[in-house]
């Protein structure tokens, strides 16, 4: 590439850059972590109603029975128990997260809430872990199911964004799971701080505590190049559907070394895949742990699979009427583009062969133009 053409494409993503500056301070622009709707007589029938450098938000957040099915549009999730969940996934076939997080849509485990239903059989393997100050599922997934191409790699949404506006655009996230909703199984809370790893056929969606002291940090969303082993240290198994009870993670990033407290700085893209890491991330300890078949977890879905052949519409946005991957544990999630094995350098303080972790490798310029304008 000649000198000319390289200034060029540097200064284009230079750009881009600034555009996003411009969309996220603009005086009226309110970022999606920072709004607040109860749940749910305050849904609006969108939470982004901005048009900016990415457009406009693609689905909804207001949800009911008239929206809910293989062709909803719906992008209010829920994190509540090993029943109940949801993940975020393309609302089109045969998708990459890199090419959709900014559109994606609910894939939900329980019928009622307006969503789409994970297929049955979909999900091959399901660990769900309460902590003092988050909630945390993972697990395995055939993603192909949830449209996805079967090798993508995935990556990280969350409610920031480089332009603040989340992924998906708009997305909402709420639980009756936490603490501190004091066992109240009917009244949700609203979880602003949340990340949703998927790819690579494994997922961890983990959602922090509102009221906790340490929310931000231990649902950090600057590390999206590391994956699920980095940032939902687990030990959740292939075949096996649980329920535990555990301590807090070390916040992602942050590892002990020598007996120095040490924060991990992620490289850039444009510096090329990720080969090592300085360290292995500590899996917490668990208790209590429960064991359930999944026939017992996910009746909705075998009900759901049983009509979703008779289901009907052209695909077009419904209008809401009223208010497997192997054994071990998980650990893949990336932007775009196929995964490359990591390596830990550092001192390994956990011997039990965790999964490998999936890396981006997208490192040529045009692929950092990509990631300055619409990933984070």
């Amino acid at each position: 590439m000649s000198p000319v053409a390289l200034s060029a494409l540097v200064a284009l993503a230079a750009a881009s850059t600034r555009v996003l500056a411009q969309d996220s301070t603009s005086s009226s622009f309110i970022p999606l972590a920072s709004k607040s709707f109860s749940y749910p007589d305050g849904i609006p029938y969108q939470a982004d109603t901005d048009d900016l450098t990415r457009g406009t938000q693609q689905g909804y957040n207001l949800c009911n029975s008239t929206t809910e099915g293989p062709n909803s549009m719906c992008q209010t999730a829920f994190v509540n128990h090993l029943d109940d969940f949801c993940l975020w996934s393309s609302p089109k076939p045969n998708e990459t997260i890199g090419d959709t997080e900014g559109e994606e849509v609910a894939w939900c485990t329980k019928k009622g809430r307006g969503t789409r239903l994970i297929p049955a059989g979909a999900l091959t393997g399901v660990q769900f872990m309460k902590t003092p100050d988050y909630l945390q599922v993972v697990g395995f997934i055939d993603q192909t199911k949830i449209n996805l191409q079967a090798d993508d790699g995935g990556g990280e949404l969350d409610p920031h964004g480089a332009d603040l506006r989340g992924n998906p655009l708009g997305g909402l996230v709420y639980s009756n799971g936490f603490a501190s909703n004091n066992g109240n199984n009917d009244t949700y809370q609203q979880v602003h701080e949340w990340h949703n790893f998927m790819g690579s056929n494994s997922f961890c969606f983990k959602v922090c505590d509102p009221a906790g002291p340490n929310a931000a940090a231990l649902c950090q969303h600057i590390f999206d190049r590391i994956g699920v082993l980095y940032n939902c240290p687990n030990a959740a198994q292939n075949g096996t559907f649980e329920y535990c009870e555990g301590e807090n993670q070390d916040p992602p990033g942050i590892y002990t070394s020598n007996g120095q407290v040490v924060t991990y700085t992620q490289p850039p893209e444009s510096l090329g895949a990720i080969q090592t890491m300085p360290y292995q991330p500590r899996i917490p300890a668990s208790s209590n742990c429960v064991q359930l078949p999944s026939s017992a977890l996910y009746t909705d879905l075998v009900a759901a699979s049983a009509s979703a052949t008779g289901a009907s519409g052209s695909g077009a946005t419904p209008a809401p009427t009223g208010k497997t991957g192997s054994s071990g544990s998980v650990g893949s999630g990336t932007r775009s583009g196929s995964a490359a094995g990591v390596t830990a350098t550092g001192d390994a303080n956990q011997g039990n062969g965790a999964g490998a972790m999936g890396i981006s490798v997208i490192s040529t310029l045009a692929g950092v133009m990509f990631a300055v304008a619409f990933l984070a």
